[in-house]
């Protein structure tokens, strides 16, 4: 098994277990600063899988995409923390949503320019559907702001996305693979 397709492998199980957490969480009806928490998370570790995959894949410096992806990551989980604190769940959607529509962008450009590598149609596809559901979001906390549990969804689908990416690079026919098989 590769890097990358290992690393999907854990962006989806991340994203899962993050879902699962919301969705257990906000049946207990928990403190809104124990789902504030939650929702400052997911930008952060986004920012550390950033980093973590342009470190394997070149750097941060070769991969200029990732580089802003976790820089804006960053400054989305520390920003979150302030919007929730002073304007509640609405602020926390609005950085959210802005944050979702950035990130696609970056993930959708990263996807495209290792579609060489395979599995990278699943992080275009998610990429593009990240950047609609940011403008959902920022729409939607201009109204009436939806909760953290309403949220899951979009993380679900990008694990979702990363797990069928990672299959797919687990199930690709490997060049060398195929030539064996036309000579036999």
């Amino acid at each position: 098994m590769n890097f990358l397709q290992r690393f999907y492998f854990l962006r989806a199980g991340a994203a899962f277990v993050w879902v699962a957490l919301v969705v257990l969480l906000s049946r207990l009806q928990l403190p809104a600063l124990v789902m504030g928490a939650l929702l400052v998370l997911y930008p952060a570790w986004d920012a550390v899988a950033n980093v973590l995959d342009a470190r394997r894949m070149g750097g941060l410096r070769a991969n200029r995409e990732q580089r802003l992806n976790a820089q804006v990551s960053v400054a989305t989980a520390a920003i979150l923390a302030v919007a929730l604190a002073v304007r509640g769940n609405a602020g926390g959607v609005l950085v959210f949503g802005i944050w979702a529509l950035l990130s696609g962008l970056f993930q959708l450009l990263v996807g495209v320019r290792r579609r060489k590598l395979g599995g990278q149609v699943f992080m275009m596809i998610s990429g593009g559907q990240s950047v609609l559901a940011g403008v959902f979001m920022i729409v939607q906390a201009f109204g009436k702001a939806p909760t953290l549990a309403q949220l899951a969804p979009y993380a679900a689908f990008g694990g979702f996305y990363f797990l069928l990416a990672a299959l797919r690079l687990a199930f690709r026919r490997r060049p060398d693979a195929a030539a064996a098989d036309r000579s036999s």
